[in-house]
């Protein structure tokens, strides 16, 4: 605390009825309270998505990995985790306040603990639409807003009864390619083979 001291000068008081000259010094001690910084220091919070790129194929489940950590803080609470995809038909927001918010698709959750910086997003029954780049954001107290790398995802089509009916027309043309070539290789082979065969067979008779 700081004491802080102010000096009233004399002070002439007048009386009714007559003038009264008198000194008036007064001392008056104000206690100042100290001025109270309420600043909080920053988080600093880490965001980290692992791997940078994931493939699959379809019909599986893939985990995609974000883990956040703040050196300042350890215990993490009321944070709030966003996932979103970008792809070549823009952004779509996957999950939002730690909750699916796709209509009608359960697909998409989160199986981490929060609690423990793992806001791990699980993708059950993958399809080919479900390519692109996944980002990991979390939203802090203070409304901070933290953001990982991104992660790559590649789906592998799978080449079940469909896939083999739709290749099929390509699979004809290779083979039919292949007996071509071997025809061919036939038609102009012949007319050397019968000369060989003949070259052969006199030599055998000499």
């Amino acid at each position: 605390s700081t004491l802080l001291f102010f000096l009233f000068p004399d002070a002439d008081v007048g009386v009714s009825g007559g003038s009264v000259s008198k000194e008036n010094a007064a001392v008056t001690h104000i206690i100042a309270q100290p001025l109270l910084l309420t600043t909080s220091e920053p988080w600093h919070l880490l965001v980290a998505q692992t791997p940078a790129k994931e493939k699959a194929k379809e019909g599986e489940t893939v985990v995609l990995n974000c883990h956040f950590n703040s050196p300042q803080r350890p215990s993490l609470t009321d944070l709030v985790v966003k996932w979103y995809k970008e792809d070549e038909n823009g952004k779509m927001d996957l999950l939002e306040n730690n909750v699916t918010i796709l209509p009608n698709n359960s697909r998409f959750f989160m199986n981490g603990d929060l609690s423990h910086g793992d806001a791990s997003l699980v993708i059950l029954n993958v399809t080919t639409s479900d390519h692109g780049i996944y980002f990991c954001e979390v939203t802090l107290p203070d409304g901070m807003v933290v953001t990982g790398d991104g992660t790559k995802l590649r789906i592998r089509r799978a080449l079940g009864l469909f896939g083999i009916e739709e290749s099929i027309g390509t699979i004809i043309g290779v083979v039919a390619a292949g007996i071509g070539g071997v025809v061919v290789l036939i038609i102009v082979l012949t007319p050397q083979l019968r000369k060989c065969i003949l070259c052969m067979r006199q030599g055998s008779r000499q």
